[in-house]
């Protein structure tokens, strides 16, 4: 093999993903797989789906370098650099589109907004990880109260007539007013309306503490969910730009333009 390819690992709570760069830069393969209780077991099956799509790789083992990245990359023991997921979603988001200058990033159990500076670094960044409410988890749990897959739930709120608020701050209390709301008879696009409406609400909040730029971008899976962007668009009083690639791998999309940087210096 000649030719050179930089790989990049997201180790997520809920998933794991990778990324392979060839030596020009160009994004051969990516993958999303479910997190396993280990994160090196998770970063190695991301990185060796990734692998099998590249016809010149055997192995994660023949990528000249790797970067390592998400709550659980300390644990990539064969890593060759780890770096914070903040910077490889600036990264990442940079590499798709140098005009966007924020980030709303909805992981599976934190909230991030990041301002990106011209060259792709962060300048600022405000963070949730108290709180389960507004987060992928929080998501996935109220997808399954109105017993429909994230699929199905993403697209609900679209059809709504107006906004049912969903007043509680904790997830936990949240739940349990969703199911008095549907109990009560109340519409369950409207009340998906107002799960959205919180959701935004939240990273609104965040957004004011690092400064709204455009362009804005979502990355995480939760950018999949066409209710959420929305609302979120609402909020803000701009569209959402969408991204060239599956928002859930920015991360380690960023790994992989690192890997290749520092690989080449």
């Amino acid at each position: 093999m000649t030719k050179k390819y930089y790989g990049g690992c997201d180790v997520g709570s809920t998933t794991g993903k990778a990324a392979i760069l060839d030596e020009n830069g160009t994004i051969v393969s990516t993958t999303v797989v479910p997190s396993e209780i280990d994160p090196e077991i998770t970063s190695v099956q991301a990185l060796e789906k990734a692998c099998a799509q590249v016809e010149d790789l055997n192995s994660y083992k023949d990528l000249a370098r790797i970067v390592g990245t998400g709550y659980g990359r300390n644990e990539v023991a064969f890593a060759n650099e780890n770096i914070s997921e903040i910077s490889c979603h600036a990264m990442g988001t940079f590499y798709c589109n140098p005009d966007i200058k924020t980030i709303v990033d909805i992981g599976g159990q934190d909230v991030k907004t990041i301002a990106i500076a011209d060259d792709g670094s962060v300048l600022e960044f405000a963070m949730n990880d108290k709180c389960a409410a507004g987060t992928g988890r929080f998501l996935e749990a109220m997808s399954r109260i109105f017993r429909m897959d994230l699929e199905e739930f993403s697209m609900l709120s679209l059809n709504a007539r107006k906004v049912i608020p969903v007043t509680a701050q904790c997830s936990v209390f949240a739940e349990s007013e969703v199911i008095s709301l549907l109990a009560r008879k109340n519409p369950p696009e409207d009340v998906a309306a107002g799960i959205k409406a919180a959701v935004s609400k939240r990273c609104f909040s965040l957004l004011k503490r690092i400064g709204i730029r455009p362009l804005v971008t979502v990355t995480g899976g939760c950018a999949k969910n066409q209710g959420l962007l929305k609302s979120l668009s609402k909020k803000i009083k701009m569209e959402v730009t969408a991204l060239p690639v599956d928002p859930q791998i920015i991360g380690a999309l960023g790994a992989a333009v690192f890997a290749r940087r520092n690989g080449s210096a």
